[in-house]
């Protein structure tokens, strides 16, 4: 059986891999646009900010790795259209020109997502940059080096991550975002309201509740940032507002949410059941509301390719859906979401209620210890856990993905309270955080 897959990021690599190792008599054809694989572009604020000082290490496989399984591997190579009646795609090599047609009996879309570029005046002026692959990192990381004003449009996690080593890095950076705070899709206020304390403490301009009407230039080079609120002197520009889902080529041959993610069944098949699809060109069954969103995260993308190649003869493996969860390290201070927050909540129109604990992370006889923040998010009705946020100098992230369990087996905020969890010193309290989360809902 041939089998083809078009795009080899997080997705596409865990497809392959699993593919390859799992069947033996499987003809396998990657076609990469770029001429790397597996870049983890989650790292690249650790590598702008040199944290992450060896760029091999944002790899983990390579188109080599992939060919001594088998694999024929086509990186630069541009899959131009696919005709899914004839069950063939026409590729175009990106070094020598040629075009090819080539054939398939099930093909796999993995080609990931793409920044979102607003058609905004000016937007092609020299030194404004988007921030998603090797390549764009190591721009950013060359044109930073001669500049002392930057702004960063976005205030996600990418551009929350890049404000943060540009200023330690010594530059003057004004964060832009059209919400009234940063993170507003992972956190609520009171744990946003931490963060912009310590942007503000470090003199970075936060420029919220405003967006990006024009960018001006001198010589070819931005020079200024016109929103509807300011004008930001600047040198370079990083836009970082978000991703779109790179479908193009299946545009009207699946089925697609509106915003172009492709609509997959429980073995992540696509109304075409000889199309699989995996990673951020997918929408993903969001377990708090049981309804399929967009959600781009490399975690996503490495369990659903894991699934396609598992499923690629026959469909046996589900896709359980997904949390959302994920975390942020920014000033010393851990931080971690999953589900709902009390904003997506509202928006979803889900009637919650919502407990807050502040706690020390272990006993106050111990030398040191850290406060703790965490809330949790809860149906009225059912008293099912829906989301839960946390923040603490001390990393107590990992209580996250024990509550995102605890979303996905649909776990009750009362059953909560009574979980056996361990207790010693050096860790925790005798009663645990997420007992104590527990015990306080008893009360509303």
């Amino acid at each position: 059986m041939k089998v083809i897959v078009v795009g080899c990021t997080h997705a596409g690599t865990a497809a392959v891999k699993n593919m390859a190792n799992k069947y033996e008599d499987l003809s396998i054809t990657v076609y990469e646009k770029n001429d790397n694989i597996s870049f983890l572009s989650c790292g690249i604020a650790l590598y702008v900010g040199g944290v992450a000082q060896n760029p091999n290490e944002l790899f983990y496989s390579s188109p080599e790795e992939l060919e001594s399984l088998g694999v024929e591997m086509k990186v630069k190579h541009e899959v131009l259209e696919i005709d899914t009646e004839s069950k063939k795609v026409i590729v175009k090599d990106m070094v020598t020109g040629e075009v090819i047609t080539d054939s398939y009996d099930k093909l796999v879309m993995t080609t990931g997502s793409w920044p979102v570029i607003p058609p905004i005046s000016g937007i092609d002026l020299e030194n404004i940059l988007l921030c998603k692959n090797f390549h764009q990192a190591n721009e950013i990381i060359e044109k930073a080096k001669h500049v002392e004003r930057i702004t960063v449009i976005g205030a996600g996690y990418i551009g929350v991550e890049l404000v943060e080593a540009f200023q330690l890095a010594g530059k003057k950076v004004t964060l832009v975002d059209g919400e009234d705070r940063l993170l507003n899709k992972y956190l609520d206020k009171e744990f946003t309201d931490i963060v912009e304390d310590e942007f503000r403490r470090r003199d970075i301009q936060l420029a919220f509740d405003q967006t990006v009407t024009k960018f001006e230039g001198k010589d070819g080079k931005v020079s200024k940032v016109i929103t509807t609120k300011a004008e930001i002197e600047t040198e370079l520009v990083i836009l970082c507002v978000g991703f779109k889902p790179n479908t193009g080529l299946l545009k009207g041959k699946i089925d697609m949410l509106e915003n172009g993610a492709i609509v997959v069944n429980e073995y992540l098949q696509t109304s075409d059941k000889d199309i699989y699809a995996a990673g951020d060109s997918c929408a993903v069954n969001y377990n708090p509301t049981g309804k399929n969103m967009y959600i781009p995260l490399a975690t996503n993308a490495v369990r659903m390719g894991t699934i396609v190649g598992l499923n690629i003869i026959e469909p046996k493996v589900k896709y359980m859906g997904t949390q959302g969860t994920s975390g942020l390290h920014i000033y010393g201070f851990n931080m971690a979401s999953t589900g709902l927050t009390e904003v997506t909540a509202k928006q979803a129109g889900v009637t919650y209620k919502a407990v807050q604990v502040i706690e020390n992370n272990r006993p106050e006889f111990m030398p040191t210890y850290e406060e703790v923040k965490l809330k949790l998010i809860f149906e009225e009705s059912t008293r099912r856990i829906l989301g839960a946020q946390v923040i603490s100098r001390a990393d107590m992230t990992q209580t996250i993905n024990t509550l995102s369990i605890c979303i996905q087996k649909e776990m009750t905020i009362d059953e909560l309270g009574f979980v056996g969890f361990f207790f010693q010193p050096h860790f925790n309290k005798p009663w645990n955080i997420l007992n104590q989360a527990g015990l306080s809902a008893l009360q509303h």
